[in-house]
């Protein structure tokens, strides 16, 4: 895993990229339509992963606030 980490997140964008030039290249308009979808599914996918870490760091706050009260004989 250390070693497949850094290929797949330098590899996988070079590659998107690659693929849109080789698009441009055979359709200019198939290639816009390629970036657009591209586009959208980013995000897409950022908003999956800010909900992930808004809600990760509401029940943070939420643990914390327990454990400062001193209430800690209720289960969470």
């Amino acid at each position: 895993m250390r070693l497949a980490k850094p290929i797949l997140l330098t590899a996988t964008p070079l590659g998107a990229l690659g693929g849109l030039y080789e698009a441009w290249k055979l359709s200019p308009g198939l290639a816009f339509l390629m970036a657009a979808m591209m586009a959208v599914m980013g995000a897409a996918i950022g908003g999956v992963v800010l909900t992930i870490r808004r809600e990760n760091a509401e029940e943070e706050r939420r643990r914390q606030s327990v454990a400062a009260s001193g209430d800690n004989d209720r289960p969470a």
